[in-house]
């Protein structure tokens, strides 16, 4: 009974730290237009916002690994989680310097915790990979749709403003510290893995093949949930209804996100399943040229489900690539750095062209390149081989 009780609460507080893995990025796209007005400032440096946070994501993921070695995997994620609660209170206390300094702690939590979940899996309970990465990736997908979806309702119909609006999700923050505290506990299965000292990832083939597929779906997922708003609002839509559909878009998405994981593990390879999810971003991308609301949303339905998938994919292969636990969490550290770097500059250049050229057809161009960036490194990650 202890036992099933202690697995529980592992499931629970892995739940609850994966639904805040995303809230304080995708809940700020929507209210873009809010905070641009409020602050005065431009589509590039609202952009910036999104590229902010995967910068501290870049930078930051190179140390995670080493924090999860010293401290313990466990001990880290919460580190993790206190400063992503420290940045969402301080980004909403002032101006504009205060919004980035938040914004960088909120991304430091982040990718803290992000790069240990995948290792610390891999530690606790082997044999439930599958399980456990699709969890991690459906909560994170499931409650950006939310934060998406109801920010706006937040800021304007509850009267809270943009402000008020980022702030409310430190109380999810508050209970999934909470409930990760019996973790803190040392495991004998993570202390004795801890005697492998894991691979040069960095000098790896393979390792960069997961690392650019990994940046060329992260570009696609934080462009989009940064901009897509921005441009049906540009096309008509209230800004109710443009949230909406962003929410829409990564609720579909959880299609892909819980299914990926369990039936790539069964694959001996995973290239087949990449290319589908390529093709549909070909087909869903190109029709978002279509100026019309029907077929916007079946477009967002396809790339949805491809982007939910995409980073079940990218989060499966990390584990599927590597023999040991630390060069899992060496990998994960890696493919969240590089990979990251590339993803960063998916919003910060799209709202600098958007600034020079108002052209919205800018941005699906973007994305359809990157698509084939996610081919072309994904194809050979998807291959049986391990670092």
């Amino acid at each position: 009974m202890q036992k099933s009780n202690h697995q529980t609460l592992l499931f629970l507080g892995i739940i609850l730290i994966s639904i805040n893995l995303r809230t304080s990025i995708a809940s700020v796209g929507p209210l873009i237009p809010f905070i641009r007005e409020d602050l005065g400032i431009s589509n590039g440096l609202a952009g910036f916002l999104t590229t902010l946070s995967l910068l501290t994501f870049a930078i930051f993921s190179l140390f995670a690994p080493s924090l999860g070695k010293k401290f313990g995997h466990s001990k880290a994620i919460f580190f993790g989680i206190v400063l992503l609660a420290l940045g969402v209170v301080l980004r909403v206390l002032g101006g504009i310097e205060l919004l980035y300094l938040g914004t960088a702690l909120t991304g430091i939590g982040i990718v803290t915790a992000n790069v240990l979940m995948i290792p610390f899996f891999k530690a606790r309970m082997p044999e439930k990979i599958g399980l456990l990465t699709a969890i991690l990736s459906t909560g994170m997908s499931l409650f950006a749709a939310i934060a998406s979806g109801i920010s706006v309702p937040l800021a304007v119909d509850l009267g809270w403003g943009w402000r008020g609006s980022l702030v409310s999700w430190v109380s999810l923050m508050a209970l999934a510290l909470l409930v990760w505290i019996p973790q803190l506990k040392p495991h004998a299965s993570s202390v004795q893995r801890d005697i492998f000292q894991g691979k040069n990832v960095w000098k790896s083939k393979l390792a960069w093949e997961v690392t650019l597929f990994m940046g060329a779906q992260s570009v696609m997922y934080f462009t989009m949930i940064t901009w897509l708003p921005d441009m049906l609002i540009s096309r008509g839509m209230t800004p109710v209804n443009a949230g909406i559909a962003l929410s829409y878009m990564q609720l579909i998405s959880l299609i892909g996100t819980f299914f990926a994981p369990n039936l790539l593990i069964r694959l001996k390879e995973q290239s087949g399943v990449i290319l589908a999810v390529g093709l549909g971003y070909f087909i869903g991308y190109a029709a978002l040229f279509i100026h019309h609301e029907v077929i916007t949303f079946i477009a967002l339905t396809v790339i949805g489900i491809g982007s939910g998938a995409s980073l079940s994919i990218a989060y499966t292969l990390i584990s599927l690539r590597t023999a040991e636990d630390l060069t899992t969490a060496k990998l994960s550290g890696m493919v969240q750095s590089a990979g990251y770097i590339l993803a960063a500059l998916g919003p910060l250049v799209f709202g600098i062209s958007l600034d020079l050229f108002g052209n919205w057809d800018i941005l699906i161009w973007f994305l359809l390149i990157m698509t084939v960036q996610f081919l072309a490194f994904g194809m050979p990650a998807g291959r049986d081989r391990k670092i």
